[in-house]
């Protein structure tokens, strides 16, 4: 049975621990925009395999200096540049 990486299945600790930073700094990534974990009826955080690829994104950014506005500037940039390649992919087939 494979799991799709979209899928909410990773507690906030387990993450924090997965990428090397605490849990407040999960929290505030959410906050600012940058994560969006799904939740569970009870309110509960739970990070999806794509989410953990992106938390230690955001972790490598903020270690080579970035602050969280830059980041999330570079997240959205790195967004469009996708969409424009899957725009100009569809048009050559």
């Amino acid at each position: 049975m494979s799991r799709s990486r979209d899928r909410g299945v990773y507690a906030i600790s387990v993450v924090a621990t997965l990428v090397g930073t605490g849990t407040q700094n999960l929290r505030t990534y959410e906050r600012r925009g940058l994560l969006d974990p799904d939740r569970t009826d009870g309110g509960t955080r739970r990070y999806s395999e794509n989410d953990v690829d992106r938390a230690r994104q955001i972790v490598e950014m903020i270690a080579a200096g970035h602050n969280l506005v830059s980041v999330a500037r570079i997240l959205e940039l790195e967004s469009e540049n996708a969409e424009l390649r899957r725009r100009l992919e569809r048009r050559k087939d």
